[in-house]
């Protein structure tokens, strides 16, 4: 079971929600195969990390690149959070 639910899926993006209630040994670190953009669409309290990084604040009208097959996860917070997953803007 993945740690997120999709709320919409389309061609060029996903919609993502991280519930507030999640267990945080479920965001693991990992790689995607393809290059994405990340933005924020409601305030929340999480963090973004990328690998040999320090965690920075996810916050709204700071998107965050993240390559192809660059280790990354998010640090709950202790709100919900909500993510659109841009798929082609990166490229």
């Amino acid at each position: 079971m993945r740690p997120y639910k999709d709320l919409e899926i389309t061609k060029d993006y996903i919609i993502r929600e991280f519930d507030e209630n999640i267990d945080p040994i479920e965001l693991k670190w990992h790689r995607d195969n393809e290059d994405r953009v990340i933005e924020v669409l409601q305030e929340n309290d999480w963090k973004f990390q990328f690998e040999n990084k320090l965690p920075i604040l996810l916050e709204i009208n700071k998107p965050i690149t993240i390559l192809r097959h660059d280790w990354h996860r998010v640090i709950k917070g202790k709100t919900k959070l909500l993510l659109k997953i841009h798929k082609s803007l990166a490229s």
